[in-house]
């Protein structure tokens, strides 16, 4: 079995260009902080995600898998769309409801992806990170966030617009409560636990299908937080430049 041949998501390539430029140096004012996250996420992944991501993978079939994570990508259309035709990046951003439109009919919800097996239509990743960066937007100094990794002021700033475009964020069905020890009933969100059920899907789902990538990403890494900060902040210069 081999772990890592099993995605092409682009994690690898993802970090691909990590040597390729001349390194700057980045501004780190909060490296004690950023270390200890940097630890926490590691273990978090090495004792938790894995071991849940694997087992999942043992129990869904590699297609099945495959069509939740086009599904779940097909999904963020509105991200893509919007901050393409934010950059003025028209050709792509009409690509991108091309291929919203075949992969949500034909596509069977976009649980498969005729757009590009038939018609060659590639997706075109942006987020409103990278649109702050094509206006002139600098990073800001480096910030590890719990659970989600590697950040910087600009990109930790526009994950809330991110999600606003993501639909998952807007499942909705009735309220429902938990009993209190007391008696009483604290409500909470149907609509919230929903929200956190489809991502934890997503999560480990996309998990699932790039196991073992992170080890190998880390294995020659001399101390693991300056090179995941590193090429974290390599590849979203690359990416805003393209």
């Amino acid at each position: 079995e081999t772990d890592t041949d099993e995605e092409e998501d682009g994690f690898d390539a993802e970090f691909e260009d990590e040597f390729g430029d001349a390194e700057k140096e980045v501004f780190d004012p909060l490296s004690g902080y950023n270390i200890v996250m940097t630890n926490f996420n590691d273990g978090f992944y090495i004792f938790v995600l894995d071991p849940v991501a694997r087992g999942y993978r043992w129990v869904l079939p590699d297609t099945a898998r495959r069509g939740v994570k086009s599904f779940f990508h097909n999904l963020l259309f509105p991200l893509r769309f919007v901050n393409n035709a934010l950059q003025l990046k028209v050709k792509n951003a009409g690509e991108e409801f091309l291929r919203f439109s075949i992969n949500s009919t034909i596509g069977i919800l976009g649980f498969w992806d005729p757009a590009k097996e038939w018609f060659g239509l590639e997706a075109h990743e942006e987020d409103f990170g990278q649109t702050l960066g094509f206006y002139g937007v600098g990073g800001g100094f480096h910030v590890v966030l719990p659970f989600l990794g590697p950040s910087n002021v600009r990109d930790m700033f526009s994950l809330y617009p991110d999600m606003q475009m993501d639909p998952v964020n807007y499942v909705e069905t009735r309220p429902y409560n938990f009993p209190k020890q007391e008696g009483e009933y604290l409500g909470v969100s149907r609509q919230t636990l929903q929200q956190t059920e489809l991502t934890l899907l997503k999560t480990i789902n996309r998990e699932s299908l790039r196991i073992g990538q992170y080890e190998n990403l880390k294995k020659d890494a001399i101390e693991l937080y300056p090179f995941l900060r590193d090429v974290y902040e390599q590849n979203r210069a690359k990416l805003i430049k393209e």
